[in-house]
């Protein structure tokens, strides 16, 4: 019997088989032993059958030798024109990577100063006046339905103000702090110095400020501070307002 041959040695399970005919054909995709079956005219066993249309594809079972036939047996037609391509097998299901989790964000267990109406607080929220309305007053809402104590910086950041200084306050009253980093905070005179001593705030390297990215690119924070690039924090872009207060929470609580 005639017939056109296809083989390919180690072809990935997974992988499909695409098959072009200019008319109808049986097409079969056979490993080695039924193969050798096919060639000597004995029973074997195949993928495939009558096509009669194409594009036709057929998905590899598993990783091997493998060989497709076209044939006309049975058929009218006397002549096929046909091609044959392979697709690789589609990449393994991406997983995200998990975010580090916030309880790295740990309380230095120095005192908490009281401010100046004898308050403390369990988490403090500094924020550019621009980003407000977008994640300064959302997430002190959250928080608070959520039985946190925060302070939302009432003052702002402005122009001119001392970010260190606007920091440094906050955290003496507060637990924690979240700073709310975008492309208005560092339009705020942000100083051209080191900020180990403001985003570290600890002792021994434990961190209890978190960064909350809005709207800006880690190489933006980059170029603005390469110490900030690698504290534990969280993207308004990858999670919610909700899911921030939330973790947030959990921490205030355990400390």
């Amino acid at each position: 019997m005639n017939f056109y041959k296809y083989q390919w040695n180690g072809l990935r399970k997974g992988a499909t088989i695409v098959v072009q005919l200019s008319t109808g054909a049986n097409v079969r995709l056979m490993d080695s032993t039924n193969f050798n079956a096919y060639k000597a005219g004995r029973n074997h066993r195949y993928i495939g059958g009558l096509v009669k249309k194409s594009p036709h594809r057929i998905v590899v079972p598993r990783t091997g030798t493998w060989y497709l036939t076209i044939d006309l047996a049975g058929l009218r037609a006397t002549s096929v024109r046909h091609s044959v391509e392979v697709e690789p097998p589609s990449l393994p299901t991406a997983r995200s990577a998990a975010l580090p989790s916030l309880a790295g964000i740990q309380h230095d267990r120095a005192p908490v100063v009281p401010d100046d109406d004898g308050e403390t607080w369990d988490v403090f929220i500094s924020h550019a006046s621009e980003d407000k309305e977008a994640v300064a007053e959302p997430l002190y809402k959250e928080l608070t339905e959520l039985g946190v104590k925060a302070w939302l910086d009432k003052g702002e950041l402005r122009i001119g103000d001392s970010l260190r200084r606007k920091i440094d306050y906050g955290l003496a009253h507060s637990t924690f702090g979240v700073v709310v980093l975008s492309k208005h905070f560092f339009a705020k005179g942000w100083p051209q110095y080191e900020l180990d001593g403001i985003v570290g705030m600890s002792v021994s390297g434990e961190q209890r400020m978190l960064p909350v990215w809005h709207e800006i690119s880690r190489d933006e924070i980059a170029r603005q501070s390469p110490s900030l690039v690698d504290k534990i924090a969280r993207n308004t872009v990858t999670s919610t307002i909700a899911e921030i207060a939330a973790e947030i929470a959990d921490v205030v609580r355990a400390a």
